[in-house]
């Protein structure tokens, strides 16, 4: 069996990590979510290709520096005018992280139809965060990931920025288009906790499930995730870390949990219909040890395959 394809599209942008006692030196960081995906799949030797808009200035070379480095495919890079997006990261001493976005007029959201491929040949493509979420070109990379949905996996992790998203009804209007094309979700807990207060999480994925989603998992920081499959529901427990932040974990274990599908021949449309529950299981304990290597060094830096 030939390996899948996977494509990850959306916003690669610089993480400038400011340290709270002295904001002088901050360090610049290759991140946004979905990069951050597509770097943890090519690491871990998976055969994939990332669509972003990358600008021509430093951080846009660090960026594809970054991938390329990381065996990440480049084919579908658009090279954009616009100027790299930054968010501002600052880690408090539990080593959670905190953003504030400075995206106006920035590369990442700019997309037309005419720079994404028509047919691309993928098995699978990820998708979420902000360029999904982000007009004008939020709307234009739904429209294609629709498209590509009747023969292509779509994986979705919305990975919630708040600041960004403006009305909580409307992004829940535009979330709710994307879970009918998405055949995988990942959640967090903190996620649903914002996108719907006070809902039952097992309610949620559950009427997912029920509306023909294959893979559901909501992922709760050091509680583990909670997993739908194969007709079945259960907990696994997240790996054991010596924490130093969170930053890229969640990112991290989306694809690593493509990466085990992927190797597993689970990916495709039809492999994934029959996804049991004992191979979900193995596939959330894999991404919750992936995760967990990315919490115990700064930054989003995933693991290689050979350092597992």
């Amino acid at each position: 069996m030939i390996d899948p394809k996977i494509g990850v599209v959306g916003e690669a942008l610089i993480d400038l990590e400011v340290a709270q006692d002295d904001a002088r030196h901050p360090i610049a960081h290759p991140g946004g979510s979905p990069m951050n995906v597509a770097v943890t799949l090519g690491r871990l030797g998976s055969e994939t290709v990332f669509l972003g808009r990358l600008s021509a200035d430093a951080f846009g070379k660090l960026l594809r520096t970054h991938l390329a480095e990381s065996n990440v495919n480049l084919q579908w890079i658009v090279d954009a005018e616009e100027p790299t997006s930054v968010a501002i990261v600052s880690v408090n001493p539990s080593g959670s992280a905190s953003y504030a976005f400075h995206v106006d007029g920035t590369a990442d959201w700019q997309w037309q139809s005419s720079e994404l491929p028509r047919n691309p040949g993928l098995d699978a493509v990820h998708a979420g965060s902000l360029a999904l979420a982000v007009d004008p070109g939020g709307a234009v990379l739904e429209r294609w990931l629709a498209g590509l949905s009747t023969g292509t996996t779509i994986s979705l992790d919305p990975n919630v920025r708040p600041a960004l998203l403006g009305d909580r009804a409307a992004y829940r209007e535009r979330l709710e288009r994307w879970l009918r094309f998405a055949a995988i979700v990942k959640v967090s807990d903190e996620d649903l906790a914002w996108i719907w207060p006070g809902a039952d999480p097992s309610e949620l994925a559950e009427h997912w499930i029920a509306k023909g989603r294959k893979l559901v998992v909501v992922t709760r920081g050091g509680e583990g995730s909670l997993v739908w499959a194969g007709g079945e529901s259960f907990a696994v427990p997240a790996a054991n870390v010596d924490l130093v932040d969170t930053v890229g974990a969640g990112d991290s274990f989306s694809g690593a949990l493509l990466d085990w599908l992927g190797r597993n021949g689970r990916l495709r449309q039809d492999d994934l219909a029959r996804l049991t529950a004992g191979e979900a299981r193995e596939a959330v304990a894999f991404a919750s040890k992936v995760a967990a290597i990315t919490c115990s060094r700064p930054g989003a830096d995933p693991p290689r395959r050979s350092e597992l």
